[in-house]
């Protein structure tokens, strides 16, 4: 996976390559996915919800610059993949997730795996965890119209954001840099992601 699909491409941050090498995204699938779980797709998990494919949890990792001593925010746990990749990357993660059977997933998996410094909780991604802001960067896994005003606000500064926002069918995967008070906007790619839902969101 790492190979084909990170290194013959763009993914070039070595910390980033090795958290990929590290983590066991087959953990992350349901039993009849597990010998598709490394291919480059994204993949159902329940819920009408999907676990990214390998790349674009890779670049939107590396998006981050994450450096070791960071305190992230993830929006949308899912089965907890893009967190686990986090976790091996930053000092702590602080993941929101709205479907409780995704979540209680996630947390099993977390604690069989002894990623620690993850903590979780149930609630409308787009408001954020502002207990615990401000966060060094942020990570949305889920397409919305706009970068929710609460995500913003809780960035610290300097950080940086990364999130797709569009229509429900396309988006453009943007990456927001907040310093000194400046908030710029950067597209880097397009992207296809399920709807983010919440106040700030697609509403469900």
């Amino acid at each position: 996976m790492v190979r084909e699909q990170l290194l013959s491409r763009d993914i070039t941050d070595e910390r980033t390559i090795t958290a990929m090498s590290e983590v066991p995204r087959h953990c992350f699938v349901d039993d009849a996915m597990m010998a598709r779980s490394y291919g480059d797709y994204p993949l159902p998990i329940g819920a009408g919800q999907t676990i990214s494919q390998p790349y674009i949890v890779a670049y939107m990792t590396q998006a981050l610059k994450l450096k070791g001593d960071e305190t992230v925010l993830e929006i949308g746990t899912g089965s907890g993949y893009q967190a686990a990749v986090l976790s091996r990357l930053c000092q702590k993660v602080y993941t929101v997730e709205r479907m409780n059977s995704l979540l209680a997933g996630a947390r099993k998996i977390f604690d069989h795996l002894r990623y620690y410094n993850i903590r979780s909780k149930l609630d409308d991604g787009t408001l954020g965890w502002p207990d615990h802001g401000p966060f060094d960067a942020i990570i949305v896994t889920a397409g919305g119209p706009d970068i929710p005003e609460p995500l913003i606000a809780q960035l610290a500064d300097p950080g940086r954001l990364v999130m797709p926002t569009g229509d429900q069918d396309v988006q453009e995967l943007k990456l927001l840099t907040k310093k000194e008070g400046q908030v710029e906007i950067e597209v880097l790619t397009r992207v296809r992601f399920v709807d983010l839902v919440g106040e700030y969101g697609w509403r469900s």
